[in-house]
C-alpha cells in the first residue's frame, strides 16, 4: 500500500470494505467470492473468465453519429504479491471512481454510521476468516469469533446471536441479507484474523443487513497477552457505531481481567474448541486443555469456567462417575465467580447442579436468575431455566424461557433438541413433534431430538413412530447394524415394551445405576419402577429431577412409595 498509495486515503479497512461490496454487487447468489479471490497475506485477485468487449462511449449521439466503441482487454494475473496488488489497486480504483462521489456526499449532510443505524438492536457475528496461511490455527479464529460475541452479548439492549448459531455460516457464500433474514437480526459483523507470532490482528466491519450498506468498519493489532481487551475495545466500537451509549451496567461487565498469560489463553481457546465437539472423548481433550490453562494462569476466569462446564458435561453424559466429576464442577464454578464477579455463565453452571444433582430447586432458580441477569445474552441460560420451570410446574414460564433461547440461538441444535424436551415435559406432543421435525431439519444427526421425537410418539401411541425414532437416535449415537437389528426384532416380537427389554438387555453398565427406573417405568413394571426409583434417589441420579411432572411415571404416581420419594425430594407446590 505504501508503494502504491503513498500519501492517499486508501487504508488495508478501506480495501476490505469495498472488495464486499464490490463482491456482492457481482454476484447476489454467493457473494461474488468466485470472481474475487482472497490471497493470504497477498491482497485480493480478479479469477473471473474475461474476453475482449467493446463499450460504448457514454455520449448523447447525434443523429447520424456512429457510436464510439472502446476496446477493452482484462487478464488474468499470475499469483504473484505485486500482481495481486496490482490487480487490488484496478479494482479499487473502480470503487472508488463509485464510491468516493457517494462518500463526499454523505459526510457532507452531516450523517453517520451511528445516526443511519440507531434501529439496530440485534446483531450476529458470522465466523471470522483466518488469514493465517496455517490451517492448524482454525481454533484460534473460531475462539476470536466466540470471545467477540461474549463481549457483545455483555450489552444488555442489544440481541446478540450465539456461536453456536453462527458458526454453520462458516466459509458460506450466501448473501448477507439473505443470513440475517434466518438469524433474524439488524445487522451483521464481519472480519478476519492474522496472527502472526505474539501479535494477533483483527479487522471488523459493520453492515446494516436491511440494505446490505457498510456502516463502519476498523482494524486493531495488539499483543496477545492484552486479546482480551482488544475484544472489549471492539465489542465497545460496535456498539457505539450502532447508536447505543453503554450503561455503568454495561462497561462494568465489559471490565475484567483483561491481561492474560498468551499460553494459558492458547490452552483455553483450544479446550473451547473440544469442548464443542460435544462428545466424551472431545471434553475429556478439553479438560485437559483447560487444566493447562488454569495451571499457567491461576487467575484466568473463563479458564475456570471451562473446568466447571467440562466436568458438569463429564459427568451428565456418562462419561465420568457422576458424583466425582460434579464435585469437581462446583469449585471450579465458584473460583470463576470470585476472578470475576460479572461471569454470568459461571452462575448458569451453579444453577446447573443445583437443579441435576443437589436438588435444590430456590437456590438453582437463584442461580439462573443471576445469570440471565448478568449476561441476558446467554441463551443456554435461558434454556437451562425454561427446563427448570417446566420441571417445577411452571410451563408458560419456561415457554417464555424458551422463546428467549430461540430469539439467541435459533439454528444450534442444543435450543432445537432441548425446545423439543420442554415440550414433552409440558405433555404437549404434537408440539414436541413438530419441533423435533424442525430441529432434525436443522441439524440432521441429532440424536437427542430424535430419541425426544421417540418419547413423544411413544406417549401418544404411535409405537411405529417411535420405534423408528429411537432407533434412528441410537444409529446416531454409534449403535452397530447388529445391534439395530435386535431392537427392531424385539419390537416385532413384544412391541414396544420389546423395544425397553431390549434396552434393559444391552444398555452400558456405565448408565446402568441410573437408567434402570425410566426403562422400568417405560415397561410398565410398576414394582420394579418403585424398587429402583428409591435407590436413584440416594445416589442422586440426574433424571429424578423430572419426577415431577414426566408422564412416563403416572402408572404409579398414586402409589405411597412413589409420593413418599416425591416428598423427600421436596419439590415447591
Amino acid at each position: 500500500m505504501k508503494r502504491l498509495w503513498p500519501e492517499t486515503f486508501v487504508e488495508e479497512v478501506n480495501l476490505a470494505q469495498n472488495i464486499s461490496a464490490l463482491r456482492r454487487a457481482l454476484d447476489d447468489k454467493d457473494g461474488g467470492a468466485h470472481y474475487i479471490e482472497t490471497v493470504a497475506k497477498g491482497g485480493y485477485r480478479f479469477t473471473a473468465e474475461t474476453r475482449k468487449i467493446l463499450l460504448e462511449a457514454p455520449r448523447t449521439p447525434t443523429k447520424d453519429a456512429e457510436p464510439a466503441v472502446v476496446p477493452v482487454v482484462v487478464h488474468r494475473w499470475p499469483v504473484t504479491r505485486l500482481a495481486v496488488m496490482a490487480s487490488a489497486t484496478i479494482l479499487v480504483i473502480a470503487i472508488a471512481l463509485f464510491f468516493i462521489p457517494r462518500m463526499v456526499k454523505f459526510r457532507t449532510k452531516g450523517t453517520s454510521a451511528t445516526s443511519a443505524a440507531t434501529a439496530i438492536r440485534s446483531i450476529a457475528v458470522l465466523p471470522l476468516v483466518n488469514l493465517s496461511s496455517d490451517s492448524e490455527q482454525e481454533y484460534f479464529t473460531d475462539g476470536m469469533t466466540d470471545e467477540l460475541i461474549t463481549e457483545l452479548a455483555k450489552v444488555g439492549r442489544l440481541r446478540v446471536i450465539s456461536h453456536t448459531s453462527v458458526q454453520r455460516y462458516k466459509e458460506t457464500k450466501r448473501p448477507l441479507p439473505e443470513i440475517a433474514r434466518e438469524l433474524s437480526v439488524d445487522a451483521v459483523v464481519e472480519g478476519t484474523v492474522m496472527r502472526s507470532g505474539d501479535r494477533v490482528r483483527i479487522t471488523a466491519q459493520l453492515i446494516d443487513a436491511r440494505s446490505d450498506r457498510h456502516l463502519w468498519a476498523e482494524s486493531y493489532e495488539r499483543d496477545l497477552r492484552e486479546v482480551l481487551a482488544l475484544q472489549d475495545e471492539v465489542a465497545q466500537r460496535i456498539a457505539t457505531q450502532i447508536g447505543i451509549n453503554l450503561t455503568a451496567g454495561d462497561q462494568t461487565r465489559m471490565v475484567g481481567t483483561r491481561v492474560v498469560d498468551s499460553a494459558a489463553h492458547e490452552a483455553y481457546l483450544k479446550g473451547n474448541f473440544y469442548w464443542n465437539r460435544s462428545n466424551c472423548e472431545g471434553s475429556k481433550r478439553a479438560l485437559e486443555y483447560f487444566q493447562q490453562a488454569v495451571a499457567k494462569d491461576p487467575n484466568f476466569a473463563l479458564a475456570f469456567l471451562g473446568l466447571a462446564q467440562t466436568y458438569f458435561t463429564l459427568g451428565d453424559w456418562g462419561c465420568w462417575p457422576q458424583h466425582e466429576a460434579f464435585a469437581k464442577s462446583k469449585p471450579a464454578a465458584l473460583r470463576a465467580i470470585e476472578l470475576d464477579h460479572n461471569l454470568g455463565a459461571a452462575h448458569t453452571w451453579l444453577g446447573m447442579l443445583a437443579f441435576f444433582y443437589e436438588w435444590e430447586w430456590q437456590n438453582a432458580e437463584n442461580e439462573f436468575k443471576r445469570a440471565i441477569e448478568l449476561d441476558p445474552n446467554y441463551s443456554f441460560a435461558h434454556l437451562a431455566y425454561a427446563v427448570f420451570l417446566v420441571t417445577m410446574g411452571k410451563p408458560e414460564q419456561g415457554f417464555a424461557e424458551m422463546r428467549r433461547a430461540h430469539e439467541l440461538d435459533p439454528t444450534s441444535e442444543l435450543t432445537n433438541m432441548v425446545s423439543v424436551h420442554v415440550f414433552y415435559l409440558a405433555r404437549q406432543y404434537d408440539p414436541a413433534i413438530e419441533q423435533a421435525e424442525m430441529a432434525i431439519e436443522l441439524n440432521p444427526g441429532s440424536w437427542g431430538a430424535y430419541y425426544w421425537l421417540g418419547a413423544s410418539y411413544e406417549r401418544k401411541g404411535m409405537y411405529e413412530q417411535a420405534s423408528a425414532a429411537y432407533l434412528k437416535s441410537k444409529a446416531l449415537d454409534g449403535l452397530g447394524p447388529e445391534e439395530l437389528d435386535g431392537f427392531r426384532s424385539a419390537y416385532r416380537k413384544s412391541g414396544i415394551r420389546g423395544h425397553w427389554q431390549q434396552e434393559l438387555a444391552t444398555v452400558k453398565p456405565n448408565k446402568l445405576e441410573c437408567w434402570m427406573t425410566v426403562i422400568y417405568a417405560h415397561m410398565g413394571d410398576k414394582d420394579r419402577t418403585l424398587e429402583h426409583l428409591n435407590r436413584d434417589f440416594q445416589h442422586h441420579c440426574t433424571d429424578l429431577r423430572m419426577l415431577n411432572v414426566d408422564a412416563i411415571y403416572d402408572s404409579v404416581r398414586e402409589d405411597h412409595r412413589f409420593q413418599d420419594v416425591l416428598h423427600r425430594m421436596k419439590f415447591p407446590g
